[in-house]
């Protein structure tokens, strides 16, 4: 069990970039004022066209910051989590974007229960009691309801979809270590089977105030569709498990009866 005074050199946070040159510096800001604890800070750019990877770069030279570039590859959000998360060298990860959406000062609170050993995976909700999405129009509030409300029988989670979440890395390099497009947390725990301790944690999820958002409502309702599919596949590759193991346990029974003294 790992105490809660667990050192800072335990923790590796991912921070996946696509244009965000004007987040960068508030966003290591905001990480240091609130003194989290952490051994590095990966940056994983997606073929960023301004001065986001200059910002990185400049930071380096003075705070344990690294910059992973996904030049050539086409993996997704969760892919270049998980590009970040090989790269780590934490035992613990605490994954966030760099749009300032996801609030620095509740990383502690994320960290926290994986320190004290009592979770597995902490999620910061936006869909718990306590937490909010200020400022979101109506139309991107019933999108992301309404993908929560279809993966909760799946996952048990209220808000499977947030990107902001913290797990030890060996567990995710495990459980999700080709995991690519958007939906690592969902991956993450339906692959778990209902073996990962698994804590939500409120947050309020903010609109970004610098940059320009890549949410509209076009690419809302391809996410949604998207994600739909996920749901669908994951249904048919359980109900496929399922046939396979029934015929298995039916042959595996028909043996044990033929079986002498059975």
């Amino acid at each position: 069990m790992t105490d809660s005074s667990a050192p800072a050199s335990s923790v590796s946070i991912v921070i996946p970039t696509l244009n965000e040159e004007e987040n960068i510096d508030p966003l290591i800001s905001q990480i240091t004022a609130c003194a989290v604890p952490f051994l590095e800070i990966l940056f994983v750019d997606d073929h960023s066209t301004d001065n986001t990877r200059g910002k990185i770069h400049d930071l380096a030279r003075t705070q344990p910051i690294r910059l992973i570039e996904q030049d050539g590859a086409d993996l997704g959000l969760a892919g270049a989590i998980m590009s970040g998360a090989r790269a780590a060298q934490g035992e613990f990860l605490l994954v966030m974007d760099a749009d300032l959406s996801h609030p620095p000062e509740r990383i502690n609170d994320l960290l926290a229960p994986l320190f004290a050993g009592t979770a597995d995976l902490v999620v910061g909700s936006r869909y718990v009691k306590g937490g909010s999405t200020p400022g979101w129009p109506v139309w991107r509030r019933v999108v992301s309801r309404a993908g929560a409300v279809l993966a909760y029988p799946l996952t048990g989670l209220h808000d499977s979809m947030c990107g902001f979440f913290a797990i030890r890395r060996s567990r995710l390099l495990e459980l999700a270590p080709h995991t690519s497009g958007f939906k690592i947390v969902f991956e993450t725990v339906v692959r778990a089977g209902g073996t990962l301790r698994v804590r939500e944690i409120p947050i309020a999820f903010r609109e970004r105030v610098r940059g320009k958002s890549k949410m509209s409502f076009s690419v809302a309702l391809r996410f949604f569709f998207r994600w739909l599919r996920a749901m669908f596949q994951h249904l048919a590759r359980g109900s496929y498990h399922r046939e396979k193991g029934g015929s298995v346990n039916s042959a595996t029974e028909a043996l044990h009866q033929k079986a002498p003294g059975k």
